[in-house]
């Protein structure tokens, strides 16, 4: 620690630290504008220039690094006019526009041009004015206002990972602007809005809605990827939620938000939001009273449950729910002899149920995991399934970390990969295979998996050696999940992980799946690792069809593993009760009760996040319509079943029963029981489909955000299929090519990217391949 004067008073410093960042940890504020905490130090805005005793003028505190004994004066005379001075240098071209920005009210420029402006300006030529730039839809800019304090330039290249702003021409002339043609297209993007201290760059869709002083602020939490990231919903006089920005949590989100959690909000007032319950009688929908509903719920489950028994009955729900909804719906099933219940709608291989000795999770906290001297990424495509773990590996590749990817499809991590393997999706885990041949050869160690069969690989081998070395970690996204063959990754992912003493963990894909296992909401295990009678898995309840389905918070068409077998299973049943926040034209084909409920922002509830944070909020806004909050619902309808312990009056109530997650640690393990298996090579003949899931279609919130649907994330081709394979089947891009799965069939235009394997044709899962088969089922490609 070094030990100097600042402002008369003896304070102490680490050693490289900067003049401006120990003042503000001291309390002492400078003014500034190019200093992020986060972004590298440039010292061009000069705001912060300080007095040093025996400097021969002022100096920038954000760049001057403290020595032993040095005495600074933040407010002297001649620091205090030198912040004046650059004040009145910002302001000469600066418009006067701001009753109409919508930076006013929360503008750093406007804050210390209270404390540091003149009162009028000595400059009377001509402003100058700068041509507005096309960033996107989802960033609008108003060039004339930029200070050019470098902050947005900074960002794109550091911490998204690719510069995507540039400084053109010099002295007066300079301007912010990106490449020619081009626009911000990162999946981080909106980040330099909250970075910008000035109303140069604010956010498109929030344009002219509300001022800043007129919005009322409510923390929250993201329900769209496990991470959890904190958020502050701001809400207008009509309470609506009108922007979504980041609330700082170090642990997790840093100070930064994805631009699915910020501009998602969109989605929440979409024309298709479930309003009023509804149910369908002679085929016509009318809308009821929530008594009349919830009766006809009730009589339905207990019609077939009467008829066909419990076992009739499948419960299906996706992660996006809370914790208190999951909680009492299990509860609910349970209580009614259901133990068909699962959330894991698009996974395959469900060999390891009742083999996992705990909850899934990442396997260690995320800051463990940035630290970690050497990463396998198993089976995910980073970006977009979690856009800031991706950013976390970006910043430790940085600093050293050797990142490793095996996966179904090239992604650019915008990262130093030291090794990146691309495989057809039958050949994934034979590819981790020969990482733990050539792990086991290096520790000595020996394995009860057979890998007699398993193949030499110089990759494999380089990538064990990194383990080996830094004892790394192994991370399985959801790619690697919805495999056919997932559980011999997992035992693989472990046997590597336990010779080289590193760990794995699981990447889960929505906000709640280490919550929906700890309170059970799993066909094999109760609340809390407890035992329960085994009931049928999600693949399983849509294979051999059930003659009631509950879906809670569910799209099945677009959720599950396979839109066929979905579509297929509902549309037999005898009954469907749909408890949900939208209402597609799909649903309104196979429902037989729609029960309109509340998406996170209208009800209190929690997540339990990757690492195993439990975090509680509240509902920010009131329910729009007649919509519920789903814990209610689910409360009524245990009632109208005579249900004992459904007497809940409040969250806290439900909460209760729940309490055991204030220690969610005894819980998570990733540990599996490894038996003898053998690894072959696969079998690649014949095509086989990769139905990614894109990055702003993961959600049934995401999807009806309009401003991110009209980003370039949202508009990348339906059908690719790799040079080789193109050439081998005489296609050429952009042809009209008929896909046939099953008995599914459709045209669509073609797409050509060295990106995937010549062996596999990515469809994606969206809504024009409803009605496609399965994820890794086999596909057949013809010229229209």
């Amino acid at each position: 620690m070094i030990e100097f004067e600042l402002d008369g008073k003896a304070v102490k410093g680490e050693q490289g630290a900067t003049v401006l960042e120990v003042a503000l940890r001291e309390g002492k504020y400078i003014p500034h504008f190019c200093y992020h905490k986060k972004l590298s130090i440039a010292a061009n805005c000069r705001m912060c220039l300080v007095e040093v005793e025996k400097a021969r003028g002022p100096v920038p505190a954000c760049a001057t690094p403290i020595t032993e004994g040095m005495k600074v004066m933040t407010a002297s005379k001649m620091a205090v006019e030198a912040q004046k001075g650059v004040m009145e240098f910002l302001l000469i071209n600066h418009p006067l526009d701001c009753p109409i920005c919508d930076q006013g009210g929360e503008c750093q420029l406007q804050d210390l041009a209270v404390g540091y402006g003149r009162s009028e300006s000595r400059f009377h030529e001509e402003k100058r004015a700068v041509t507005d730039k096309d960033l996107g839809p989802l960033v609008r800019t108003k060039m004339t206002r930029c200070i050019h304090c470098s902050r947005c330039v900074r960002f794109t290249d550091e911490i998204a990972g690719y510069q995507e702003l540039g400084m053109s021409y010099r002295n007066n002339h300079v301007e912010v602007m990106p490449f020619l043609g081009k626009t911000v297209d990162s999946e981080l993007s909106g980040n330099i809005i909250d970075i910008c201290p000035v109303g140069a760059l604010t956010s498109k869709p929030f344009q002219d809605t509300a001022r800043t002083w007129e919005l009322s602020r409510r923390k929250t939490v993201s329900p769209h990827d496990a991470l959890g990231s904190n958020l502050v919903a701001q809400i207008d006089k009509y309470h609506k939620v009108v922007r979504v920005l980041p609330y700082e949590n170090e642990d997790i989100n840093e100070c930064w938000i994805s631009d699915r959690d910020r501009y998602s909000y969109e989605g929440l007032y979409h024309e298709e939001r479930a309003t009023n319950p509804m149910i369908k009688q002679d085929g016509k929908w009318i809308k009821v009273d929530w008594e009349t509903a919830i009766d006809y719920a009730a009589k339905s489950m207990a019609g077939v449950k009467h008829d066909h028994g419990s076992d009739a009955i499948g419960v299906l729900a996706s992660a996006i729910s809370t914790t208190e909804e999951l909680h009492l719906l299990q509860k609910a099933m349970r209580g009614i002899g259901v133990s068909n219940l699962d959330y894991r709608l698009d996974m395959i291989d469900f060999n390891l149920d009742g083999k996992v000795e705990g909850v899934s999770y990442l396997g260690s906290s995320v800051n463990e995991l940035a630290s970690s001297k050497s990463v396998l990424v198993v089976g995910s495509v980073l970006r977009e399934e979690q856009p800031l773990i991706a950013q976390r590996l970006r910043q430790a590749a940085k600093k050293g970390t050797e990142l490793h990817t095996i996966n179904v499809i090239k992604e650019d991590l915008l990262a130093k990969v030291m090794t990146q393997s691309v495989v057809d999706p039958r050949k994934l885990s034979y590819k981790l295979a020969q990482v733990l041949k050539y792990v086991s050869e290096i520790t000595g160690k020996s394995t009860e998996i057979n890998l007699m069969n398993v193949d030499t690989c110089s990759k494999a081998k380089q990538i064990a050696e990194s383990l080996v070395k830094n004892q790394g970690t192994i991370i399985l996204g959801r790619v690697a999940r919805t495999l056919p063959d997932y559980s011999k990754v997992v035992i693989l992912a472990q046997e590597i992980a336990n010779f080289t003493g590193g760990h794995y963990g699981v990447l889960p894909s929505l906000a709640n799946e280490v919550g929906a296992q700890l309170v059970g909401f799993t066909p094999y295990r109760a609340a809390f690792n407890g035992y329960n009678a085994k009931g049928l898995n999600a693949r399983e309840m849509l294979e051999s069809p059930r003659k009631g389905y509950v879906l809670f918070n569910t799209e099945l068409e677009l959720d599950s593993f396979s839109s066929q077998a979905a579509i297929a299973a509902l549309s037999k049943a005898e009954s469907v009760i749909a408890m949900t926040a939208y209402i597609s034209e799909d649903m309104l084909q196979y429902a037989d009760v729609i029960l309109p409920v509340t998406p996170f922002t209208e009800t209190a509830g929690s997540y339990v996040n990757m690492e195993g944070k439990w975090q509680k909020f509240n509902g920010v806004t009131r329910p729009m319509g007649e919509a519920k909050p789903a814990w209610k619902v689910i409360r009524v309808l245990a009632n109208k079943f005579n249900l004992d312990g459904f007497d809940h009056n409040s969250i806290e109530d439900v909460r209760s029963e729940i309490a055991n997650l204030n220690d969610t640690a005894s819980y998570l393990n990733n540990k599996v029981k490894v038996e003898p298996v053998s690894i072959n090579k696969p079998d690649l003949n014949g095509l086989v489909r990769f139905a990614i899931t894109g990055i702003y279609n993961a959600d049934s919130i995401t999807r009806r955000a309009n401003a991110l649907q009209q980003t370039p994330w949202a508009k990348l081709p339906t059908l690719t299929v790799s040079p080789v394979l193109a050439e081998k089947l005489s296609f050429k891009a952009d042809a009209n090519v008929t896909v046939k799965q099953s008995h599914a069939q459709k045209q669509f235009n073609l797409a050509v990217c060295e990106t995937i394997p010549e062996t596999m044709v990515l469809l994606a899962k969206n809504q024009s391949t409803i009605g496609f088969a399965g994820t890794y089922d086999p596909i057949e490609l013809s010229l229209a």
